[in-house]
C-alpha cells in the first residue's frame, strides 16, 4: 500500500480558526446592536427635550395673547385641552384663528405628535405616552407658570429619563 506524503500542509481553516472567527462576528454585531439601541434612545430623548421646548413656547405665546394659561392638572383630560387650545379649538371643525404649534396637526403628523382625530387628540412623546401638563397653582406643579413632562421610555413620572420644562 502506498501512502502520498505530501510536504504542502492540508488546505483549509481548521475549526479553532473557524470558531475564532464567528466569535469576533459574534462580538462585532453585539456592539453594533448596542451601539444603534444607544443612539436611537438618544434621538427619542432630544426628540422629546425639543418638543417640550416647542410646547413651552406656544404656552408663552398662548399667555401673551389671552393673560393666562391654559387650565391644566395633570390628566388626559388636560392633554386634550393642551392639544385644543394649541392647535384645535374644539368649538368647529375647522383650527383656531391662531395656531400656535402647526406640527400638532393630526392629518399632518410625520413626527409622530399626536394620536386620535377631531378634537379628541392627544400630545404624545417619542415613546408613545401622552405629555403631561400642569399649570403652576396645581400642588404637584414644580414649576410655578406650568410644567410639561414627559414620563420617558419607562412611561413612569419622577424618573431619571424624564424630560420636563423645569
Amino acid at each position: 500500500m502506498k501512502t502520498n506524503h505530501s510536504n504542502f500542509p492540508a488546505k483549509g481553516f481548521t475549526l479553532i480558526e473557524l470558531l475564532v472567527v464567528i466569535a469576533i462576528i459574534v462580538v462585532l454585531a453585539g456592539l453594533s446592536v448596542t451601539g444603534f439601541n444607544y443612539v436611537q434612545e438618544k434621538q427619542a430623548h432630544d426628540k422629546a427635550r425639543v418638543q417640550v421646548a416647542l410646547l413651552s413656547n406656544a404656552l408663552e405665546d398662548y399667555k401673551a395673547d389671552n393673560g393666562e394659561y391654559p387650565p391644566g392638572d395633570g390628566t388626559s383630560a388636560a392633554n386634550n385641552a393642551l392639544y385644543r387650545v394649541l392647535y384645535y379649538d374644539g368649538a368647529s371643525l375647522t383650527p383656531p384663528e391662531k395656531i400656535y404649534v402647526p406640527q400638532l396637526d393630526p392629518d399632518n403628523d410625520n413626527q409622530g405628535w399626536t394620536e386620535g382625530t377631531g378634537a379628541a387628540v392627544k400630545i404624545i412623546d417619542p415613546w408613545g405616552q401622552e405629555y403631561i401638563y400642569r399649570i403652576g397653582s396645581d400642588p404637584l406643579a414644580k414649576n410655578p407658570d406650568f410644567d410639561i413632562v414627559s414620563k420617558g421610555k419607562d412611561g413612569e413620572e419622577g424618573n431619571a429619563d424624564d424630560v420636563d420644562n423645569f
